[in-house]
């Protein structure tokens, strides 16, 4: 049975994001850009990596502070090995209503029907154009949207919730909205447009090179008759529905125009295992260095305690100049 836990601004604790690598197969400019993620560059050791065992016992301790929902993210999580043996853990733990998980979808054809039958509920799946010049330049490693696609199918196929992802930057890839939106039609499911963001250090990010949910909006409404949904609470993104079209739904995740911080209830756990309590956090707390070394149950529950109880992010809200240089985790470490 888990208990009320809320931060310093009255958030309960329901989402844990997990992320189970840092690695990546491809380097999209938003996230590792290849010029820093290149050959030379030092990933976590496999020894610093959380074991799943480790990831079922902090995910059971988190349960029982208020946590029901889990996301696996990366790096890209299809690359760790054996991911549906963690994923069949995670659906044993009583009080886990919802298994999700980040991907690029370039394995996912692949892993499809294990991971569903190991207890995966939905994929939320990073696309962000259609067109083949566009999507490789974006990935960094010019992979074609062909792979990615075929992942979304076999994802449907199997079964799985999909909902896709796009990255909008003026002037790269804005030109490819109404081309998503109805990729996302013709398969009945979920489009979201996610402002880029500042998160990490090593992105680039250029406040002119946002295109605000508002101006999306404006584009798609005028090829498409959408209908705005009541944002439940905790949710990122704006929903709108489409009158007589179950499944197919619009959505903006709006972090730098319409921050949504006073709703946020989620942790993440980083793959070498620090607990963070914010996308755009500099720091973590080293948990897995502590069940190293023998912390019983009541002992971590302690240490999860104090860190949600004295949560008090709230970056979007606060974003300006003065935050934007401020070291933050990067986005392939910490996980979406």
């Amino acid at each position: 049975m888990g208990i009320d836990l809320t931060d310093q601004f009255k958030r309960p604790l329901r989402d844990l994001r997990i992320s189970v690598t840092d690695r990546c197969n491809f380097r999209c400019r938003y996230c590792m850009p290849l010029e820093v993620f290149g050959a030379g560059y030092s990933f976590l050791p496999k020894e610093e990596i959380l074991r799943f065992g480790e990831i079922e016992r902090i995910t059971q301790r988190f349960v029982r502070l208020g946590v029901s929902k889990i996301r696996l993210t990366g790096g890209e999580p299809l690359l760790r090995r054996d991911l549906s043996d963690l994923v069949a853990r995670l659906a044993k733990i009583e009080g886990v209503n919802d298994i999700a998980m980040t991907t690029n979808a370039a394995l996912l054809e692949k892993y499809a029907v294990d991971l569903k039958s190991a207890g995966l509920h939905r994929v939320t799946v990073s696309l962000d154009a259609l067109d083949a010049k566009v999507f490789g330049e974006m990935n960094g490693v010019g992979a074609s949207p062909d792979k990615v696609i075929a992942g979304i199918d076999a994802a449907l196929a199997a079964g799985l919730g999909v909902k896709v992802n796009a990255v909008i930057k003026r002037g790269v890839n804005d030109h490819e909205v109404v081309a998503l939106a109805d990729f996302a039609r013709e398969r009945a499911i979920s489009m979201r447009y996610i402002e880029y963001m500042d998160t990490g250090n090593v992105n680039g990010w250029k406040l002119d090179e946002v295109v605000p949910s508002h101006e999306l909006l404006e584009i798609l409404k005028k090829e498409i008759a959408l209908n705005k949904s009541k944002r439940v609470a905790g949710e990122t993104a704006q929903r709108y529905e489409v009158e007589g079209e179950d499944g197919f739904e619009i959505g903006f995740i709006s972090s730098v125009t319409q921050p949504f911080c006073n709703a946020c209830n989620r942790a993440r756990l980083s793959a070498d295992g620090k607990i963070f309590t914010c996308l755009f956090a500099s720091e973590g707390m080293d948990i897995k260095q502590f069940i190293r070394e023998g912390a019983s149950d009541e002992d971590v529950d302690k240490l999860l305690e104090g860190i949600w109880s004295n949560r008090n992010d709230n970056y979007s809200e606060q974003r300006s100049s003065l935050t934007e240089n401020l070291p933050k985790a990067e986005m392939s470490y910490l996980g979406g």
